[in-house]
């Protein structure tokens, strides 16, 4: 597919999800757009915990939504995005599972973020019939490029 092709539907999909921000990607969408579109950033979401003792995504911009420990909410997030990410840039943001780089999807659209993607399934994806996560969805699961820490 190409860029185009992946952006409509992405934005197609967050049309008929009801979301408040420009779309809705899948892993593997993500890191082609990643990767190929001009001006795009990746911004993951997660602790600097998730990060350390579950994985990184090489390259990616790091910026704690819920800071750790205590899953306070991090006062400082949208400066530190504005310092990292310019708001004319493509951004797709990614946590552990869809819930968390949803609401920062919101929250930088509310900003003036006017391409702001969330990213489905996120790093580790749901969890599968024995409670794990890993094998079921995520950029992890899908074979995208982490590293462990």
């Amino acid at each position: 597919m190409t860029i185009d092709d992946i952006l409509k539907t992405a934005r197609d999909r967050a049309r008929q999800m009801g979301l408040p921000y420009e779309g809705a990607l899948l892993p593997g969408e993500a890191y082609q757009i990643w990767k190929e579109a001009p001006n795009a950033a990746l911004v993951d979401v997660r602790t600097h915990a998730e990060w350390y003792w579950v994985g990184r995504i090489p390259g990616a911009v790091e910026i704690e939504f819920l800071t750790y420990p205590g899953n306070q909410l991090n006062a400082a997030f949208l400066s530190e995005l504005e310092q990292m990410v310019s708001k004319d840039a493509l951004v797709m943001f990614i946590c552990r599972s869809g819930g968390r780089s949803h609401n920062t999807a919101t929250l930088a659209t509310q900003a003036g973020y006017a391409k702001s993607f969330n990213v489905l399934e996120g790093f580790e994806g749901d969890k599968d019939a024995a409670g794990h996560r890993n094998s079921k969805g995520g950029w992890r699961a899908a074979g995208l490029p982490w590293v462990q820490s």
